[in-house]
């Protein structure tokens, strides 16, 4: 199948934080190889730019994005000049005005959320300069009772959703996630669900490997079992290695390479 564009997590799947090398040296090779050919490469991430920026540093990425989706809703692509990254198109505004009316018109929602988690829990809430971002839960056990809370908690508004990856979790509007950010993107640079691969390992690239946005979803062996189902649903790769060597298998699975 013809690539054109590949968006691709971070954390977990193109990157290792358990093994050695971190990188996966077939991996990145095939990815150059591609953008070589025309291909877009987008890194989709709940990572905010500064973060992804220190981590392109710290793991010695050989080769630079031509986009990345960060916080798990924004895009941004360099600037003229090749520096610093700029928001593209008018996504972003949108999504920051969305956010600030919705959590506007959720107060009571969010005082329950936060009231459970500071008496039931050993979670702690993650405060921004607007308000409660998110939160850290002790375990995955404990965030699996807070994301039950907050699933009866948000029926009373119900654009009101977060995102989760492990023990970390971020409050959110449910129109923007990994999956909608990577159909806007998609939209500008006119490029269809079919010609597009995604690849992701947690609960937050579920929006990207259902098979609404790319018709080529994958994911790596350390796939938690309900984004391996997600993909297998999707008619997708789930790679039998894992990271960055679990994603080159996906690749050359769907490019014949």
């Amino acid at each position: 199948m013809d690539v054109k564009l590949l968006s691709t997590d971070f954390d977990g799947t193109i990157v290792s934080r358990v093994s050695e090398p971190a990188l996966d040296r077939q991996c990145m090779e095939l990815i150059r190889e591609l953008q070589n050919a025309g291909a877009l490469w987008a890194i989709n991430t709940g990572r905010s730019v500064d973060l992804l920026e220190s981590g392109l540093t710290d793991f010695e990425f050989p080769m630079r994005p031509d986009f990345i989706l960060t916080s798990e809703r924004d895009i941004f692509h360099p600037s003229e000049n090749g520096g610093a990254w700029e928001a593209y198109g008018d996504w972003n505004n949108r999504c920051a005005r969305d956010h600030r009316e919705l959590f506007s018109a959720s107060q009571s929602v969010l005082a329950e959320v936060i009231d459970f988690v500071n008496q039931k829990t050993k979670a702690r809430v993650i405060y921004e300069p607007d308000g409660p971002a998110g939160l850290i839960a002790a375990s995955e056990e404990e965030m699996n009772r807070v994301t039950e809370f907050i699933e009866q908690a948000r029926t009373k508004q119900p654009k009101f959703n977060y995102q989760r990856n492990t023990v970390y979790l971020r409050f959110c509007h449910a129109d923007y996630h990994k999956g909608a950010a990577l159909a806007e993107l998609a939209r500008l640079i006119d490029i269809s669900r079919d010609n597009i691969f995604a690849a992701g390992d947690h609960h937050n690239d579920i929006s990207m490997l259902d098979g609404k946005v790319a018709a080529m979803p994958a994911c790596p062996a350390n796939a938690i079992d309900e984004v391996k189902g997600a993909v297998r649903n999707a008619g997708g790769y789930v790679a039998k290695s894992e990271h960055g060597a679990g994603v080159h298998e996906a690749l050359r699975y769907f490019t014949l390479l």
